[in-house]
């Protein structure tokens, strides 16, 4: 347990936690939908792609907020990965296989905008991202629960450890001492056989 447990602590080590400490999106503040926009015929470009400029086969999604804490209006996204799959469009869907899901998908997210205008977002505090975004891919709490589990299993191979040595320890006690009677014993008989001989 102790070993599968430092090998959980080092695989989080390598994947979350980069993502979570690369993220500037830390504060969290309150944003105001001032315009969110689809653009039927205005495809989003690859920002990850290759050199033909490949296109996302569905509408592009521009949601605009004012930002509480500053007042400006900025760009929302969804998560950090968002805004590195493509700058251009708020949402990027997951599955594009069918094009009809995706574009009614997209319509749901923007009428739920118009809907329910105020939320929390997250802002850059330090200025270097003007964006915002609506959920962190790894929030704190996520990151806490990744490490729980971790350190559970580490604790109770520990205990595990200690009870084992802890059993085992009265035992050796109790061996030793039934040794020390077994020669006191023979110690005693050749004493009275030495004396019965004299």
């Amino acid at each position: 347990m102790v070993a599968c447990s430092m090998m959980m602590y080092f695989f989080i080590g390598i994947t979350i936690v980069p993502f979570y400490t690369k993220s500037v999106w830390t504060t969290e503040t309150v944003c105001k939908v001032l315009k969110a926009n689809i653009k039927d015929k205005v495809f989003c470009p690859n920002s990850e792609g290759s050199e033909d400029e490949e296109v996302f086969p569905y509408p592009c999604l521009q949601v605009w907020v004012n930002l509480t804490a500053s007042g400006q209006e900025v760009m929302l996204y969804q998560t950090e990965d968002t805004l590195e799959k493509n700058p251009k469009c708020s949402y990027v869907p997951d599955k594009l296989e069918n094009s009809k899901e995706v574009t009614a998908r997209i319509e749901t997210i923007a009428s739920n905008f118009k809907k329910y205008q105020t939320f929390p977002c997250y802002y850059d505090p330090g200025g270097t991202q003007t964006n915002v975004i609506l959920s962190r891919l790894y929030p704190s709490k996520g990151l806490y629960f990744a490490f729980l589990w971790p350190t559970l299993m580490f604790t109770g191979g520990c205990l595990i450890i200690v009870l084992v040595k802890i059993s085992h320890s009265p035992l050796q006690t109790i061996k030793v001492g039934e040794e020390e009677r077994g020669t006191s014993k023979q110690f005693m008989v050749w004493s009275d056989s030495a004396e019965t001989v004299n």
